[in-house]
């Protein structure tokens, strides 16, 4: 059996998958905000209830924020700050005294969908997570593809593809650059573009919700927010050109993303608009696609 635990900034979940991918035992417990060295502990911990739930030693895969950077084995890009340059990778190792397999959290979510979830059966999907922030990752026949930087996937880092005059410069970003998709299309993003315009402060997925239900300045917003979404997953799909992408994060419940973005990235994508075959696709696990695809890193039986 297969254990995958999901190491978030607020939560650490793990649960334990059969061969089948049936979920056997799952256990969640708060994320310690205190040294590092507790984060260790709590995960070792977690895994060790797991094993003795399943009655079982289990292979372990850790779906982390951030990636190993290649040039030092050590943690960079997470958001959970006190993870970044620090051999994260050796230390659960180390204390569990076995070998373990890790990934980033956006690259698990495409394992964990690519190999039963949504997009099951197709060969190249690219995972998308919209929420607080907006990340992606890549899995090809349902492994992880980390490229030779560790960044493969970070489409949020890029600009808004084609801005129009009223989105230039566009707004600064966390990490240094003006103008990153990122910027445009995280829910803080939209909750704030929805707010400057109309003085209403709503939730990112309230937004939505009143765009069905007639309200027709958040149906405004929703038109833009589909639009620069299409935009920008029109250049993934011009240079991936995947079979599917699937949606993740809070933002992933917008339900008008799954028939408006396809018809407006028709006239992006780099090809005849009728034999645009890729699909985008709501998540089958939604915030469980972390932890079963860390658990899914250990494809063999």
């Amino acid at each position: 059996m297969r254990i995958g635990i999901d190491l978030g900034g607020t939560k650490i979940e793990g649960l334990v998958l059969d061969k089948d991918g049936t979920e056997r035992a799952r256990l969640r417990v708060p994320t310690p905000q205190t040294a590092y060295e507790d984060a260790i502990t709590a995960i070792v911990d977690v895994v060790r209830e797991l094993e003795r739930k399943a009655g079982a030693r289990c292979s372990v895969g850790l779906a982390t924020p951030g990636a190993i950077s290649p040039a030092t084995s050590l943690i960079k890009n997470a958001n959970s700050t006190r993870l970044n340059g620090r051999p994260l990778h050796r230390d659960i190792e180390r204390a569990l005294g076995r070998e373990i397999r890790m990934a980033n959290d956006a690259n698990c979510f495409a394992v964990s969908e690519a190999t039963d979830g949504a997009a099951a059966g197709c060969r190249v999907v690219f995972g998308v997570i919209l929420g607080t922030g907006v990340g992606g990752g890549i899995a090809i026949d349902g492994r992880p593809i980390t490229g030779a930087q560790a960044i493969a996937g970070e489409w949020g880092h890029n600009p808004l593809p084609h801005p129009r005059d009223d989105e230039q410069p566009g707004v600064r970003c966390y990490c240094g650059r003006t103008g990153c998709i990122e910027t445009w299309l995280s829910g803080p993003a939209l909750q704030r573009q929805f707010a400057e315009r109309t003085g209403r402060d709503m939730r990112a997925t309230d937004i939505a919700e009143s765009a069905l239900a007639g309200d027709t300045a958040a149906a405004d917003q929703m038109e833009l927010y589909c639009d620069r979404l299409a935009r920008s997953l029109a250049v993934v799909i011009n240079i991936l050109d995947p079979d599917a992408i699937v949606l993740g994060g809070g933002l992933s419940r917008m339900t008008q993303l799954y028939n408006r973005v396809p018809d407006l990235w028709k006239r992006e994508v780099f090809s005849e608009p009728d034999s645009i075959v890729t699909l985008l696709l709501p998540p089958k696990y939604g915030d469980s696609s972390g932890g079963r695809g860390a658990a899914w890193l250990w494809p063999e039986p």
